[in-house]
C-alpha cells in the first residue's frame, strides 16, 4: 500500500505540467423540411480550422479532441441554408451538445439547443460510446433516466436488456444469474455491500440524482476483477452541472399493506426505537442488564407513512475547483403476512400459517465530491459516500392458534406455539475514493484511483420469545426446549477494505483507418472482517414457574425481582467469532487494434485471490478452526467487433472468470432467521471457475432506436448452490453440489419510437422491450474419501442433475414512455417485469443410502409480474411534480416444495412461504433554485 501511494505521489509531481486535455462537440441534426427526421451526411465544421465531420444515418455527429476554448460551429447541407452558431464553449473532458435542424430557409438561434455535460451523462455521447465500444456494454445516463421518470439505480438497471430486479429478494439478476455472479463498482472501484448476506450493494440506495450513468458490461474486461460471470455493474457518480446547483425535494407515500385495517393503527416496532435518533441507533447496554431493564414487548408506531427529504447543492469556485453535495433521508414502512412451513424428509417440521413481519427502515445517504483541475490535462477527484441504514423488524407467528414447531409440544396436548422476533439492524457504510486522470504527451493516458471502504453491520439487540399457549384459554407457558428460547442477542460485523488501481493507455498508432493502443496496469484489494455474536438466554427454574397472562404480556415476567429470587436464570453462551481476510492482487494488459471495419481486443489478467477465515464457533466440534481459499490464475479475454454498416455491428467475445465464495459462506456460523430457518457457512467450499462466450448482432435504425440479438453460453466448474443439509436439523448451507453447470440462452432487446414530436403533434411515444430465454443444468455429484467410501451425495429422488440455483428460464422487461415536447414537459412511464420460476434451494437426500425415497425436494420461488408507473410534470423553471406507483399488481410471492411422505404414494406441491409486499404509492415535489 505504501509503495502504491508513493507511486501516485510521483506521478502527480511529474505530470502536473503536461499538455492540456480536450473536449468534444456532439449532437443530432434534423431535417426541418421532413418534419424533424434525422439529417444524414450534413457537414459540421469549426470555422477557421480544418476540423470537420459529417452526420451519420441517424443525424448524429461528433467532433472530438478539440482544445478548450470558444468557437463558431458551421452546419451545412446541399440545398439548405447554412447555419453558423457563434460562441460555442468547449470545456476539457466535457461534451458540448448542439442539437438543431436545417432547412431551405435560415434557422434562428432560438431553435438551437446547446448544453454542456459530462461525457458520462450525455445521452448522445453514451449512445455513440455503445455503438463504438469494443466490449458488449450497455449504459443508461441521467438524462435518459430523467425522461423515463426512474428514481433509483436498481430500477435503472432493468431498462437494460436481460436485467431484472427481484421483488422477493431485492437482488438484481443479469441473464437470470443473481448476486453471486455479479460484481458492483462505483467509479471503477469496488463498493461494499450494505447487507452482509449479499455480495453486492442494494442499488435502490442510489437515487438517480446522484449518478451520471449506470453501465453493465456483460462481457468480462481484463481491467476489472475476474470475480464475475454475468456482468459488472458500474455506477458513475454525479458531478456539478454548470456553475451552481441547488435543489430541494420532498416525497411522501404509503404502502397499501400498511394502510389496511388493523395494521395502520397497530403498526409494531421493537423497543429499540427508543434508542434511534434521526435515523441513527446508539445504545450501550450490556445484554444481561437488558434482560430486565428493557421491555421485551413491541411498541406502536404512529402514522406509518413513507417520507423522504433531499437536497442537491454545488458550486464552482474560480475555474479549477468544483464542490458538489447531495443528501437524503427516507423512511419506509412495510408489512407482509403469509405462510411459513418447513419440511424434513417429506414430513412437516414447522408450520406457521400467519407469519407476519412489520418493517420500518430509515436510510440516510450523503454523497460529496471535490474536483480540482490542476491544469487542463490533470484532474484529481475526491468522492465520499455515506449510507446509514437502520431496519427495524417485528416478526410474529402463531397468533391464530395454529402454530406448530416440531421440538415443542404435541398438538394433541392442546398447546400451540407463538413466536415473536424483534430485531434492529444498523449498517453504516462509508466509501472514500481519490481518483486521478492525466495525459502525458500524445500517447499516454494515465488513470489511478485509491479507495477506502468501511462497513459496520450490527444487530445490537435482537429480542426473541417462543411460548406455548392454549388459544381457547389464557394459559401461556414459556418454551420448554433448551435454555435460549427467551433470549437477547447481539451481533457485530466490521469490514475495512482498501482498493487501488493504476493503468496506462498507450496510443501507438493513431491513423485514420488504423489504430493501435495497449493498456497495462494493476489492481489491489485488501478486505478484513471482524465478526462477533453473543446469545444471552433466560430460563425458568422449572416449567410453569412463571406464566404470562397473555402472549402480549410476555414482558411482565422479565423483571429484576424474578432474576434475584431465582425464578429466572441467565444462560450465557460463549461469544462466537470469526475473522476473515481477502487479499486480491492483479496485473493486466490488453491490446486494441482497429483496422477498417474490424476491431480486435485481446487481453489477459493475472489475479491472485487469497481468502482466510479463522473461527471460534459453538456449532463446530472443538469450536476453533480455519478455512483457506487460494486461487492463482490467468484470466484471458477477447472481443471482436465487425461493423457490417454504419447502423449494424456484429460482436463476439469470450473469457474465463471466477466466482469466489463470500466470507459468510465459508465461516461455519449458524444464522437464525426470524422464522427459525437456519443458514450455516461451509468451511470446505471452493471457488467456481467460469467460461463465457457471447455473440451479438445489433442494429440501430435511428439515433435512439435499437434491435439486438445475443446468444450466450457459460460453463461453470464446481458451481456453488444453497442446499438444505442432510439430517434432521433442516439447516441450509452452501456446497459445490455439482462438478459443472452449463447455461446458454438468447437475449433480445428492442427500442422503438412509435411516434416522434412534430410541430402539429408535440408528443413522443416510445416502447422498450427485452426478453431472455435461458436453458441451464448442473450435475449432482457424489463425494468420496481417499479410501473410496461415499462421504456425501447430492443426488436425491431419481434425479442426477438439476437447474441452477437462482436462475430463471425466462426474463421479460417492457416499458412504455410518453412525453410532451413543450415548455413544461409531461413525462409518463409504465414498466412491467417478469422472471419465471427459479430454484431457491436445491433438493437434498435426508438419508444418502436411501436417497431415492428419503429426501427433501428443491424449494422453488414462483415467477410473478411486477408493474410500476411514473408521472412527472415540470411546472415553470423551478418546480417538478412526480407521482410514483411501485408494485402496482402486488402479486403473491410464493415458495413451494413438492412433498411425498413414505405414508402415501401421492406427491403434492406445498407452499412453504408466501406473502405480498404491498403496492407503494408516493407523491414527490422538487424545487430548483
Amino acid at each position: 500500500m505504501n509503495k502504491f501511494l508513493v507511486l501516485i505521489a510521483f506521478l502527480l509531481t511529474t505530470i502536473v505540467n503536461a499538455q492540456e486535455t480536450t473536449g468534444s462537440i456532439a449532437g443530432k441534426l434534423t431535417d426541418r423540411e421532413m418534419n424533424g427526421e434525422p439529417l444524414p451526411f450534413a457537414n459540421v465544421t469549426i470555422k477557421g480550422t480544418s476540423k470537420g465531420t459529417t452526420s451519420d444515418y441517424d443525424g448524429l455527429y461528433v467532433l472530438d479532441k478539440i482544445e478548450p476554448g470558444t468557437y463558431t460551429v458551421v452546419f451545412s447541407f446541399v440545398g439548405y441554408e447554412t447555419l453558423e452558431i457563434p460562441n460555442v464553449k468547449v470545456v476539457a473532458d466535457k461534451v458540448t451538445e448542439i442539437n438543431t435542424g436545417l432547412g431551405a430557409s435560415a434557422a434562428t438561434l432560438d431553435e438551437v439547443v446547446i448544453t454542456t455535460v459530462s461525457r458520462r451523462d450525455s445521452e448522445v455521447a453514451l449512445l455513440l460510446e455503445q455503438k463504438g465500444a469494443i466490449e458488449i456494454k450497455e449504459s443508461i445516463g441521467a438524462q435518459q433516466l430523467a425522461k423515463m421518470g426512474v428514481s433509483d439505480v436498481a430500477t435503472a438497471t432493468t431498462k437494460i436488456s436481460g436485467v431484472t430486479s427481484s421483488e422477493a429478494s431485492g437482488d438484481v439478476f443479469v441473464r437470470g444469474l443473481g448476486d453471486r455472479y455479479l460484481y458492483t463498482t462505483m467509479n471503477g472501484l469496488p463498493v461494499p455491500s450494505d447487507d452482509v448476506e449479499r455480495k453486492n450493494i442494494d442499488l435502490e440506495l442510489f437515487p438517480t440524482r446522484v449518478i451520471q450513468n449506470v453501465s453493465i458490461s456483460k462481457t468480462y474486461s481484463s481491467e476489472t476483477s475476474a470475480d464475475q460471470s454475468s456482468g459488472n455493474i458500474d455506477i458513475s457518480t454525479r458531478e456539478l452541472a454548470g456553475r451552481n446547483e441547488l435543489n430541494l425535494g420532498i416525497k411522501i407515500g404509503i404502502n397499501t399493506n400498511v394502510t389496511k385495517n388493523g395494521i395502520y393503527d397497530n403498526f409494531k416496532v421493537s423497543p429499540n426505537q427508543d434508542d434511534i435518533t434521526l435515523g441513527f441507533y446508539k445504545k450501550d447496554l450490556p445484554k444481561k442488564q437488558a434482560l430486565y431493564s428493557q421491555s421485551w414487548s413491541p411498541q406502536k408506531e404512529s402514522a406509518p407513512i413513507d417520507n423522504q427529504y433531499s437536497i442537491v447543492a454545488g458550486t464552482k469556485i474560480g475555474e479549477k475547483l468544483e464542490v458538489f453535495f447531495t443528501g437524503s433521508q427516507s423512511t419506509k414502512y412495510s408489512h407482509n403476512q403469509g405462510v411459513f412451513r418447513q419440511f424434513q424428509s417429506n414430513f412437516i417440521n414447522d408450520s406457521i400459517t400467519d407469519a407476519e413481519i412489520f418493517s420500518k427502515s430509515v436510510n440516510t445517504t450523503a454523497l460529496g465530491n471535490i474536483i480540482y483541475e490542476m491544469n487542463e490535462n490533470n484532474t484529481v477527484k475526491f468522492n465520499s459516500l455515506l449510507i446509514n441504514k437502520v431496519k427495524d423488524e417485528v416478526y410474529e407467528g402463531g397468533r391464530n392458534g395454529e402454530g406448530v414447531i416440531f421440538e415443542e409440544t404435541n398438538p394433541k396436548d392442546g398447546l400451540f406455539q407463538f413466536i415473536r422476533d424483534q430485531n434492529t439492524k444498523q449498517t453504516r457504510l462509508l466509501v472514500n475514493q481519490l481518483i486521478g486522470e492525466h495525459k502525458i504527451g500524445e500517447k499516454h493516458a494515465i488513470d489511478w484511483a485509491a479507495g477506502l471502504n468501511i462497513v459496520d453491520a450490527d444487530e445490537p439487540n435482537r429480542i426473541r420469545n417462543e411460548v406455548n399457549f392454549d388459544p381457547n384459554s389464557s394459559f401461556v407457558q414459556l418454551g420448554t426446549t433448551g435454555g435460549f428460547q427467551q433470549r437477547k442477542t447481539a451481533q457485530a460485523i466490521n469490514d475495512e477494505e482498501f482498493s487501488g488501481l493504476l493503468k496506462d493507455k498507450i496510443s501507438l498508432i493513431t491513423e485514420e483507418e488504423r489504430k493501435l493502443s495497449i493498456t497495462v496496469g494493476g489492481n489491489y484489494r485488501n478486505k478484513d472482517r471482524d465478526f462477533a455474536s453473543q446469545f444471552v438466554g433466560v430460563e425458568e427454574k422449572s416449567t410453569n414457574t412463571l406464566n404470562p397472562t397473555s402472549i402480549d404480556d410476555i414482558s411482565s415476567i422479565f423483571i429484576l425481582r424474578n432474576f434475584q429470587n431465582g425464578n429466572l436464570t441467565i444462560n450465557e453462551l460463549q461469544i462466537d467469532r470469526y475473522k476473515a481476510n481477502l487479499t486480491s492482487a492483479s496485473g493486466f494488459a490488453s491490446a486494441n487494434y482497429e483496422i477498417g471495419k474490424f476491431n480486435f481486443n485481446i487481453g489477459a489478467r493475472y489475479q491472485n485471490d487469497q481468502i482466510e477465515v479463522t473461527y471460534d464457533v459453538g456449532n463446530i466440534p472443538g469450536r476453533i478452526g480455519s478455512s483457506q481459499i487460494n486461487n492463482d490464475n490467468i484470466y484471458p479475454t477477447f472481443n471482436i467487433k465487425y461493423g457490417l454498416s454504419d447502423k449494424t455491428n456484429l460482436r463476439i467475445a469470450g473469457s474465463k472468470t471466477i466466482t469466489l465464495p463470500e466470507f459468510k459462506e465459508i465461516a461455519p456460523f449458524e444464522y437464525v432467521s426470524p422464522t427459525g430457518q437456519v443458514t450455516r457457512g461451509n468451511q470446505n467450499l471452493e471457488a467456481s471457475k467460469n467460461y463465457n462466450l457471447d455473440v451479438k448482432y445489433e442494429f440501430f435504425p435511428s439515433n435512439d432506436e435499437l434491435i439486438s440479438l445475443t446468444g450466450f453460453y457459460k460453463n461453470i466448474k464446481d458451481p456453488i448452490n444453497k442446499v438444505q443439509t442432510r439430517g434432521s436439523s433442516g439447516v441450509f448451507s452452501y456446497f459445490n453440489s455439482g462438478n459443472e453447470a452449463n447455461i446458454y440462452g438468447i437475449e433480445l432487446e428492442s427500442r422503438f419510437n412509435l411516434f416522434e414530436a412534430t410541430e402539429e403533434l408535440p408528443y413522443n411515444f416510445n416502447f422498450n422491450f427485452n426478453a431472455t430465454r435461458m436453458w441451464h443444468s448442473q450435475d449432482l455429484k457424489d463425494v468420496y474419501n481417499d479410501q473410496g467410501g461415499l462421504v456425501q451425495t447430492f443426488k436425491y429422488k431419481d434425479l442426477k442433475d438439476s437447474g441452477l440455483q437462482g436462475a430463471s428460464d425466462w426474463i421479460l422487461n417492457g416499458s412504455v414512455n410518453f412525453s410532451t415536447d413543450s415548455e413544461n414537459p409531461l413525462l409518463a412511464n409504465i414498466t412491467a417485469s417478469y422472471a419465471s420460476d427459479k430454484i431457491y434451494a436445491l433438493g437434498t437426500p435426508a438419508n444418502q443410502q436411501e436417497y431415492q425415497t428419503q429426501y427433501n425436494e428443491a424449494i422453488i420461488e414462483k415467477g410473478f409480474v411486477t408493474l410500476d408507473a411514473v408521472l412527472n410534470q415540470s411546472i415553470g423553471e423551478h418546480w417538478n411534480f412526480r407521482i410514483i406507483g411501485k408494485n402496482l399488481l402486488n402479486p403473491e410471492i410464493q415458495r413451494t416444495q413438492k412433498i411425498k411422505p413414505s405414508t402415501t404414494s401421492i406427491e403434492t406441491e406445498e407452499v412453504v412461504r408466501s406473502y405480498t409486499r404491498g403496492s407503494i404509492l408516493s407523491l414527490g415535489l422538487n424545487y430548483n433554485f
